[in-house]
């Protein structure tokens, strides 16, 4: 086995011809790089930014190309050349990178550094460091997945790697920290950041550079011994590792390709908020939903079931979640509680050989115990689906004569527990804001 240290520190030794073998790093490792970053400032620069890929719809992502040339937009959803060219834009957008630092547009950072990124929204702060992380399987307990992927969109920002040759988005991890790297983040953003721009949604983003040789070490020793869950970017993350694979395969050796980028946040000093993500089930009506649950549930309706006020259904969940495992079901015009799961439903519903942690999420409940066990509905895309606000799933619920299922966040604490058990929780389980600003640093790979 060999052991991975931040690129051109040590020379590497040479993997078998036969079977070219992925490096595995001593623990939890954040180089330095040289950033590209867009030479605009200011409101100009807020333009030239995106939220990350797979939040953007159609219509926004029209509008991000509108209200820019050279918005980021281009380079992580690039549009095929033309109908008859299907899979053209990927290299489009390599093509289109290479412009844009060849002309200015982009410019590389001339050394090498981790930069400290601070995102304010209303009075919530949450601030961390961006760098390159060495990248290691889930099984390693370096970096914890906490939810499962899927083939498309791992295919979908491969071949985006593969022609770009350049990490556009950062992941998003999070650990438990309190030691000197985060000493190094509260003091850096004491100084004046290289970045200082607020975009429409509300945030602000300031970021500074750390290159002083003294912190980088310092922050190298403090994060080493510990683990990172991923919060957001399961498919880039499982991005990086199959490039990294395919480099090896093809005798490329170590190289940047080792590393992803990432954005490391320590969540016990400005970690994110935590959202729910609510579903719209298919296939049953609300007075059947009822009917199933009675038996099973404690059920009460609730007075104020409108589903153009969720504010009131949001208030009862968030109280009766104090208590245990809660649930409001809807279907637009009237809502009903559901707390209390009997214990022989959950003996059944829960696989007795998970973790502590995992059966006791409420997602877990809402998934194996209510959806598949008690409404005896496949956990199916088409059957049920994941919306990031309670009105745009009771408005599907409406829509397709379904029920709106709404579910209490799920903590931080949680995530990490399952995550640190070697377990996956079911898809779409959280929701952490605000999400990293894409095109403020991006990584080539040379």
């Amino acid at each position: 086995m060999r052991l991975m240290v931040a690129p051109d520190a040590a020379a590497s030794v040479p993997a078998v011809p036969a079977v070219p073998a992925v490096p595995v790093p001593a623990g939890l490792v954040l180089a330095p790089f040289r950033a590209a970053r867009f030479a605009a400032a200011g409101a100009n620069l807020a333009t030239l930014t995106s939220p990350p890929y797979d939040v953007i719809d159609d219509d926004e992502r029209a509008a991000l190309e509108a209200a820019a040339e050279h918005n980021v937009v281009r380079l992580i959803l690039p549009r095929d050349v033309s109908p008859d060219s299907p899979g053209s834009g990927y290299e489009q957008a390599a093509a289109t990178l290479r412009a844009w630092l060849g002309s200015g547009v982009l410019v590389r950072d001339e050394k090498p550094a981790l930069y400290v990124y601070e995102q304010r929204q209303d009075d919530h702060v949450q601030r961390g460091l961006v760098g390159a992380l060495a990248l290691a399987d889930p099984d390693a307990q370096i970096v914890l997945p906490h939810e499962n992927t899927m083939a498309g969109p791992v295919s979908d920002r491969l071949a985006l790697t593969r022609a770009t040759a350049a990490n556009l988005e950062p992941i998003f991890l999070l650990y438990d920290g309190g030691g000197p790297a985060s000493d190094a983040v509260a003091a850096t953003v004491t100084t004046t950041p290289i970045i200082d721009v607020s975009t429409d949604d509300g945030v602000a983003h300031r970021l500074w550079a750390i290159d002083d040789p003294a912190t980088l070490e310092a922050i190298a020793a403090d994060l080493l011994p510990r683990r990172a869950v991923i919060a957001d970017g399961h498919h880039r993350y499982a991005t990086y590792r199959q490039y990294q694979a395919e480099r090896h395969a093809a005798g490329d050796g170590d190289g940047p390709w080792d590393f992803g980028l990432t954005f490391l946040v320590d969540a016990t000093v400005s970690g994110p908020q935590v959202h729910a993500i609510h579903r719209a089930v298919r296939g049953l009506t609300l007075a059947d939903a009822v009917r199933r649950a009675r038996d099973l549930f404690t059920v009460r309706q609730l007075p104020d079931g409108d589903g153009s006020r969720p504010a009131p259904l949001l208030d009862e969940l968030a109280a009766a979640g104090l208590d245990g495992h809660a649930f409001v079901i809807t279907d637009g015009s009237a809502a009903y509680l559901l707390t209390q799961p009997a214990a022989d439903l959950l003996a059944r519903a829960l696989p007795a050989d998970r973790s502590e942690a995992f059966r006791r999420l409420d997602v877990t409940v809402a998934h194996l115990a209510l959806i598949s066990d008690v409404w005896g509905l496949p956990d199916a895309v088409g059957v049920v689906d994941y919306y990031h606000d309670a009105p745009a799933a009771i408005a599907a619920a409406q829509a397709s004569g379904g029920v709106a299922l709404l579910l209490n966040p799920t903590p931080v604490a949680d995530v990490i527990s399952v995550a640190g058990a070697a377990e996956r929780m079911p898809r779409k389980s959280t929701l952490f804001t605000p999400k990293p600003r894409t095109g403020l640093v991006m990584r080539p790979l040379d």
